[in-house]
């Protein structure tokens, strides 16, 4: 039998400007900025050679009732190898934050998929030719843009180059040891739904571009959540309940955003503030799930 495992970090998007007019969907993403989170996707792969084909898919010990962007990796990968044909081949992904309200979660677990059955299968594929496959399979499944290449990468970034890895470029920006990521999630949106909604694009692109270049001229923590709770509000789409959150936040003074796409708030800000910011949390929503999490720098990545 043959194995191995990845990692690749979940993601919030703060704002962000949709490009999506290529053919290409290498060419296909999105500028804007986010940030990579220590919590991830951990994913497990396993292959026996077998008379033909299958997979088998969980998610958090659970088997996938509809894992597309998973089955879109696996799909192309077998389009394109023979070493992955006539295989059994199960993927466990382990993922660490609430799935589908903002966090990247897609995203890592395609980025996750894709290094581990590289690994797995010896396909020699180099790094950027295996995150590729991921944003390729998040573009066509239309659950993100900009993810995986942000996730590739780590850290606090701003995409000022739409594209998948090795075609969209990068920018980091500095953040200490102590900065943490702050969330609080009510539930999940669809990220599919908005990215097929023309009124939403619209504003999305208005908006967007502007924001983020503005942002590049003074790139810091404190620009980026100033920034990013700009663009929530005028792309429009919080919740009551988000809504709520924010105005709770705002009269504690700390500055915080919601994530794209995502029925969650979040803030960057540094340890000392965790703790009231988290009485907030607590008093807002008692039974929202909240979470903290250190930058992830390092980006996705191999387990041994």
């Amino acid at each position: 039998m043959k194995k191995a495992a990845a990692f690749a970090p979940c993601h919030i998007t703060g704002l962000f400007r949709i490009f999506d007019q290529s053919a290409d969907a290498l060419r296909v993403g999105s500028t804007g900025a986010g940030v990579s989170l220590s919590l991830g996707a951990r994913t497990f792969v396993s292959a026996e050679k077998s008379p033909r084909h299958s997979l088998k898919v969980t998610i958090n010990n659970h088997p996938a009732r509809a894992a597309r962007v998973s089955q879109q990796v696996v799909g192309t990968l077998l389009s394109r190898f023979s070493e992955v044909q006539n295989h059994e081949i199960t993927v466990q992904h382990h993922i660490e934050t609430p799935i589908g309200a903002g966090f990247g979660t897609s995203g890592a677990a395609a980025l996750s998929l894709t290094l581990a059955l590289n690994e797995t299968f010896n396909l020699r594929m180099s790094r950027t030719e295996a995150a590729q496959l991921a944003h390729i399979a998040e573009v066509e499944c239309k659950t993100g843009l900009g993810t995986v290449i942000a996730e590739m990468f780590g850290g606090l970034e701003i995409r000022v180059k739409p594209g998948a890895p090795g075609v969209g470029e990068i920018k980091r920006l500095p953040t200490s040891e102590e900065t943490v990521v702050a969330c609080l999630a009510f539930g999940p949106l669809s990220t599919r739904k908005f990215l097929t909604d023309k009124a939403t694009c619209t504003r999305i692109n208005r908006f967007g571009g502007k924001l983020t270049n503005e942002l590049a001229t003074k790139p810091t923590v404190t620009n980026f959540m100033k920034l990013s709770r700009q663009f929530a509000e005028r792309v429009g789409l919080i919740t009551e309940r988000v809504r709520g959150a924010l105005n709770a936040m705002d009269q504690a003074g700390i500055v915080c955003s919601m994530p794209m796409f995502g029925e969650s708030i979040f803030t960057v800000t540094e340890e000392e503030k965790v703790k009231q910011i988290l009485q907030v949390f607590q008093g807002q929503c008692p039974n929202g799930q909240t979470f903290i999490s250190k930058i992830d720098e390092k980006g996705a990545r191999l387990l041994q």
